[in-house]
Formats: C-alpha cells, sequence, structure tokens
C-alpha cells in the first residue's frame, strides 16, 4: 500500500481545485517548481496519471477525480481530528453548536440553558455561519452539532428533521407582483434569484427555481438587500420574513413552493457521549417548541 501524506494531499487538492499550477502555488504559499516536483512524484508513486495537460491548461483524470473527491474527505477527517481533540483536551472542554444569523435564535438560548443543567456537561459555543457552510463545518471539525436547511450536501453527515415551514417570495416594494395577495411559482418563472457560491446543483435548484441566477449573496442580509434593490426577487423561509420586516420590502406565500426544513446535523458515527446528549437535547425541545406552536 502507498502511504501518502497529509502535505500531499493539500497539495493535490490545491491544484485539483485551481486545475492551474501556478495559481495553486499561490494559493499554498509556496513557489510553482516544487509543487509541480510534488504532484509529479505523487503520480509515480500511485503510478497514475492524476492530470492531462494540454493547451496549457490542467484536467483531472478519473483516477485525479476520484482522488480529488476521497482527498477532501480524508482532509476534512483530519481536521475534524485536530480540532476535536483540541476541544477535549483544553481546561474547559466544550462543543461547539452552529446556525446562521437568525435560525432558530430562541431554540439555541433553551438548548445551551438546558444542556448545560446537565451533570458534567461541557460548555455549548454558540458559532454564527454563513450561508450553506455549517454541513463543511460539521465535517472538518469547525462545528460538533449544527441547525441547518434544507436540502445541503450530506456527505459524511447525519441528520434529523426538526420542523418545516412554507417560503414566501420577497419582492421589491414596487414589484408589479407587490399588490397580490399570493403568488404561485410560475409567476416567478424567468426572474433573477440570488444564489450563493459553491452550492451544489440541487441546492442551486432548489433557491433559484423557478428564477433564474442572480446576484451573488454570502447571507441572508445581502440577499435582502439585493431584493430591495430591485436587483432580484427570493423565496425565503416564513421566518426569515416574519424576523426582517422591511418597508422596501414586501412577502406574499407562494402555496406551491417547495417547503424549507430544519434540521439538525452531527458528524456521521460520531452519535454517542455529549454529542449524542446535545442532538437529543435539541430534537426534544424542538419538538416542545412545534407542540407550542400548533
Amino acid at each position: 500500500m502507498v502511504d501518502i501524506e497529509v502535505r500531499e494531499l493539500r497539495y493535490f487538492q490545491a491544484v485539483a481545485e485551481e486545475l492551474n499550477v501556478s495559481r495553486a502555488a499561490q494559493r499554498l504559499g509556496m513557489s510553482q517548481p516544487p509543487l509541480s516536483r510534488a504532484i509529479a512524484q505523487l503520480e509515480r508513486r500511485l503510478g497514475v496519471r492524476l492530470f492531462e495537460r494540454a493547451h496549457r491548461r490542467l484536467e483531472l483524470t478519473p483516477a485525479g477525480a476520484a482522488l480529488a473527491e476521497e482527498a477532501a474527505r480524508a482532509l476534512d477527517a483530519v481536521s475534524a481530528a485536530v480540532r476535536r481533540a483540541r476541544r477535549a483536551g483544553s481546561v474547559l472542554p466544550s462543543l461547539v453548536l452552529t446556525a446562521k444569523a437568525g435560525v432558530a435564535t430562541d431554540l439555541l438560548r433553551r438548548v445551551v440553558t438546558a444542556f448545560g443543567a446537565l451533570p458534567g456537561a461541557p460548555d455549548v459555543r454558540i458559532t454564527v455561519s454563513g450561508f450553506g457552510e455549517q454541513a463543511a463545518m460539521i465535517r472538518d471539525g469547525r462545528a460538533d452539532v449544527a441547525l441547518l436547511g434544507t436540502p445541503f450536501d450530506r456527505h459524511g453527515v447525519e441528520y434529523e428533521p426538526l420542523f418545516s415551514e412554507p417560503r414566501v417570495a420577497a419582492l421589491p416594494a414596487g414589484h408589479p407582483l407587490a399588490g397580490r395577495t399570493a403568488l404561485r411559482c410560475a409567476d416567478l418563472e424567468g426572474m433573477p434569484m440570488p444564489h450563493c457560491p459553491g452550492l451544489s446543483g440541487p441546492e442551486r435548484a432548489y433557491w433559484s427555481e423557478p428564477g433564474v441566477p442572480g446576484p451573488v449573496i454570502h447571507d441572508s442580509s445581502q440577499l435582502m438587500e439585493a431584493v430591495a434593490l430591485g436587483q432580484a426577487v427570493a423565496l425565503i423561509p416564513l421566518s426569515l420574513a416574519e424576523g426582517t420586516p422591511r418597508s422596501d420590502v414586501v412577502y406574499r406565500p407562494v402555496p406551491d413552493a417547495r417547503s424549507y426544513e430544519t434540521v439538525v446535523a452531527w458528524r456521521e458515527g460520531i452519535n454517542e457521549g455529549w454529542v449524542g446528549r446535545l442532538v437529543r437535547t435539541v430534537v426534544e425541545l424542538a419538538g416542545q417548541e412545534v407542540g407550542r406552536a400548533a
């Protein structure tokens, strides 16, 4: 079996993502010749070509594509192991619970209080994360548990549904559809909708259909600004609309839009001990919240 160092995987991942050795070297903070030598040495050791070199650009071979997928998972696992070991070995061990801004804020407060009351429980740190970032944080160890919305990249992640809610259309106040009391998805067809970089195909489809990709956004505040400025319309969770009243944006129900589901997620295979207790606390309190709402 060929042993590969973590450093070699990081070099390969940078080149695989950039498909350009110069840009990858700049990203890694090194010069191009040693990076090129490292990739060539990795190909010799593996006995396969990882890149096709033609017309001054690189393309992944089938072997390179396979390694790129596995390398991402392996590097996430290494990062996760290091981060979790450091947290576990700190003077005050802690767990990290992440969610994007504005998501179930009251639930998060209740979870921290209830979990902290358990005998011997470690502290829970709440980390606010960017749009679509939560699953990656679970995989690479920046977070132990996450609250996130579907769809998301599920590889390496286990999850349990918490609650679902309808989505509504967010429109500029002067939009021709703003005078309607309710809309259908067909009414929004072909209109620009905000999208976030780095999303998977299903995620892009969920957030941009039935429209077309519009301005790039990174969080909900940017999304609302894009709508208010007339650059886009958006289908957003009802809770976001209720928590973001604005005079320059109107919200209208869209009964046939796919609903928004919030789940609690954790790294695959790590559902015992305090992580498991934290997940169960989230599920139990979310169930109580749904029961009160009903």
